[in-house]
């Protein structure tokens, strides 16, 4: 990650134009910076801002909340739950695409790249936008959270009759950032297939999603 300024777009940058110059942000980029030095950091730095640049603070209708990007090579392209284009699936993503198939009947995809929902308004946010190579974990409570928390609470704020996905407690606890009063959130276990049995499975989100956005006048995803 560069010294300069970060690479977002531009409602994103404007919408969170005061933590780019706070010191917790300022410490997260020394930090980056010394990590890329001695280790393989993902994603690729062009791609850290990755939700952001694709789901235009405007233009956003769901959220849906990851924790970390995946650590293994060519996985994590800064969307949550997502890979690139020929990798093959995690186990979670797998568990989406049934979940869907099963809720409106949609069979899955043979890519993992959920470029298509991060353009239809969903952003795809995880907790902490960087990780060190086969180091789960390892970027936590460097500074992230405090940004994308600021993330959640603009579009809370701003934004009128979103959905936010919530899957897992950790994503859970991020409900006192949000706005019930306003927007929709649905919660879930986790997608992994250590919980996916507990909740998740059955969870109908995918559907439930698409009728509060119609009632509310906008487009239904094409999931």
């Amino acid at each position: 990650m560069p010294n300069l300024e970060p690479v977002i777009e531009e409602s994103w940058k404007k919408a969170l134009s005061k933590e780019f110059d706070a010191p917790y942000f300022l410490e997260l980029k020394k930090f980056l910076i010394e990590e890329k030095q001695n280790h393989t950091i993902y994603p690729p730095g062009s791609l850290i801002f990755n939700a952001f640049n694709h789901t235009p603070f405007e233009k956003v209708k769901v959220v849906l909340l990851g924790q970390d990007p995946y650590h293994g090579a060519g996985q994590a392209h800064g969307l949550c739950f997502s890979v690139p284009d020929g990798v093959k699936q995690p186990p979670s993503l797998k568990n989406i695409f049934k979940e869907i198939q099963d809720d409106i009947g949609t069979p899955p995809p043979h890519s993992g790249d959920l470029t298509r929902w991060a353009n239809q308004g969903i952003l795809l946010l995880n907790a902490t936008l960087t990780v060190r190579a086969s180091s789960a974990g390892s970027h936590q409570g460097k500074g992230w959270e405090q940004f994308t928390d600021a993330a959640i609470k603009a579009v809370s704020t701003n934004c009128q009759n979103i959905v936010f996905l919530l899957w897992g407690r950790y994503a859970q606890n991020k409900t006192s950032l949000i706005d019930t009063s306003k927007h929709l959130v649905l919660k879930a276990a986790h997608p992994s297939p250590f919980s996916a049995y507990n909740g998740f499975f059955g969870c109908k989100h995918f559907s439930k999603t698409n009728e509060w956005l119609q009632n509310y006048g906008k487009e239904a995803i094409v999931w």
